[in-house]
């Protein structure tokens, strides 16, 4: 907070001290909800503002500025909404939905935190399949049938399930795209 307040003018920081301690004490902390003064003293310290004496009558100023304020605030607000709504749209469009059906052959993630404590090590395989989706519990959560000598839930959350594709399907790609350029090289 004192490297902020000194900026470009390190030299007098002792200046700013108080004010930094200040401003530091009067802050409500995050854990404890209240400022270091109200948790010493019982009650928010003395500002300017409060010492003051303000006098009684009414200026139409004050109550067209609080319309302002009021105004802008709202307008503040609609713009953090449409800025978030923005930022969900960008994050959307990469997200890709995975709907399997019961049947479906899938490879599935094995995570560290699904096995018993110590039995998990870093030489173990992280994905095992191709096994069959045995149920659908939501468009999320599926269960599958798990090998016997996995000890551990057969429901796994979408993020750790990839449809599976055999190796045969990846060389017929191959052979056919090697085939139609060797074709076309003898026109």
């Amino acid at each position: 907070m004192l490297r902020c307040l000194v900026q470009d003018h390190p030299k007098p920081w002792e200046d700013m001290l108080t004010r930094a301690e200040f401003a530091f004490n009067s802050m409500t902390n995050r854990s404890t909800s209240k400022s270091p003064f109200n948790i010493v003293y019982t009650k928010a310290p003395n500002l300017a503002l409060d010492v003051a004496i303000l006098p009684k009558c009414k200026a139409p100023a004050a109550a067209t500025f609080t319309e302002n304020y009021s105004e802008m605030l709202s307008e503040v607000r609609q713009q953090i909404i449409k800025a978030n709504q923005h930022y969900k749209e960008t994050v959307d469009r990469r997200r890709r939905q995975r709907l399997f059906n019961v049947g479906d052959l899938v490879m599935v993630r094995l995570r560290k935190e699904r096995f018993p404590p110590g039995t998990h090590s870093k030489l173990m395989r992280r994905k095992v399949g191709p096994i069959p989706i045995v149920a659908k519990i939501n468009d999320n959560a599926y269960t599958v049938a798990l090998p016997a000598d996995l000890n551990m839930s057969p429901t796994f959350n979408v993020s750790d399930i990839w449809a599976y594709s055999s190796p045969v399907d990846a060389i017929v790609a191959i052979s056919s795209s090697e085939s139609s350029s060797s074709e076309a090289g003898e026109d």
